[in-house]
């Protein structure tokens, strides 16, 4: 599963990105320095994971990761193939999750690609690309379904009235993730098709150093903009952060932390905050060989949990183990756990809950 981040030139995407990943992408003063998508994949950040180190005191701690790729930047005209535009929709349509930087800060040295700071006008700029993307595809789509609607298919009608639907969506310039449509449908006529507007998104304001703790004007528009898109707005001081990650020493970047008024790095919420976006959560196996965290959608059953450690756990799968995070913690070992009788054993039907800790009995 992998977030994209995208937006339009000279916004902060690859200083972002480095942040990250630490993969230092090309990072200049111009357009279009990212030409191939970077990838990097990031450890996720989670307390959870050092509390089971402390108790369980294994060889190893593995984390859960997420991948992110940077996208080059946008322009107008993207969709009808300006400035690499065709490449870099299709690098778009490959992720699962939409990291949307916007650029929320003054500062005349950046050059803006169109000449001044407007968070909500380059927003636009991008959202208008991306539906004129997916409008293209829905006509396609349109064009093949008339044909069997036409004899009568009671299936091709049905897909038509939706495809119709979201054609009248994305002509009045609403995201296909907004366009009001019954689950079914959606499930079967509108998630094969792979919209760039129904992947769901994250909106980055970044700012300056000054308001890296309560956001500004800029940040106060683009929440008033979004409010009606289900999005989460995250706030980044992005220049900052890569001024933290520059630090060697642990002490030095937590006081560089509290001196603008933050308890974590920005980018650990971040990461974390497009781990949820792209529906995933964690469960922890712990032994003294490994404690792992180990990454699932949410949702998953045991026996698809267990799956992802190897496909045989998932076939010959018995039952699981479970312990909930909070009990390993409160009785600090798994014998203790077991003593109070909070081991739970859960069958094939069980729904895994973020921070399980599980241990799985299977036979092939």
């Amino acid at each position: 599963m992998k977030a994209g981040i995208v937006g339009l030139p000279n916004v902060g995407k690859s200083t972002l990105f480095n942040c990250l990943s630490n993969a230092k992408a090309q990072s200049a003063n111009f357009p279009f320095c990212t030409i191939e998508p970077n990838i990097g994949v990031v450890n996720v950040p989670d307390p959870r994971l050092e509390k089971l180190e402390e108790l369980v005191n294994p060889e190893r701690v593995v984390p859960a990761t997420v991948e992110i790729v940077d996208i080059a930047g946008l322009v107008k005209g993207a969709s009808k193939g300006e400035g690499l535009g065709n490449q870099f929709l299709g690098n778009i349509r490959e992720t699962d999750a939409i990291l949307h930087v916007l650029r929320c800060f003054d500062n005349d040295n950046i050059v803006h690609v169109d000449g001044s700071v407007d968070p909500i006008r380059d927003k636009e700029t991008i959202d208008i690309e991306l539906q004129l993307k997916d409008l293209e595809t829905v006509e396609k789509k349109i064009d093949k379904v008339k044909r069997a609607a036409r004899t009568g298919n009671k299936e091709a009608q049905a897909e038509e009235a939706v495809l119709i639907k979201l054609k009248e969506g994305l002509e009045a310039g609403i995201s296909v993730r907004a366009i009001d449509i019954d689950e079914d449908a959606r499930e079967e006529y509108v998630k094969p098709l792979q919209f760039i507007t129904d992947k769901p998104v994250m909106y980055v304001c970044n700012v300056d150093e000054n308001s890296a703790v309560d956001g500004n004007a800029y940040v106060d528009q683009v929440r008033e903009t979004v409010k009606d898109e289900h999005a989460e707005v995250l706030v980044l001081a992005v220049g900052t952060e890569a001024d933290i990650t520059e630090l060697d020493d642990y002490e030095e970047r937590q006081m560089f932390l509290a001196d603008i008024g933050l308890d974590e790095p920005g980018s650990a919420k971040l990461i974390r905050s497009a781990y949820k976006l792209l529906n995933q959560q964690t469960y922890f196996t712990a032994g003294v060989k490994e404690v792992r965290a180990w990454t699932i959608n949410i949702g998953s059953t045991a026996p698809q949990a267990a799956g992802v450690i190897h496909t045989d756990f998932e076939k010959g799968f018995i039952r699981a183990e479970v312990i909930k995070y909070d009990d390993f913690v409160s009785y600090g070992s798994e014998a203790k756990v077991k003593e109070a009788g909070k081991l739970g054993v859960e069958g094939k039907g069980y729904i895994v809950a973020d921070g399980d800790v599980m241990h799985f009995l299977f036979n092939v």
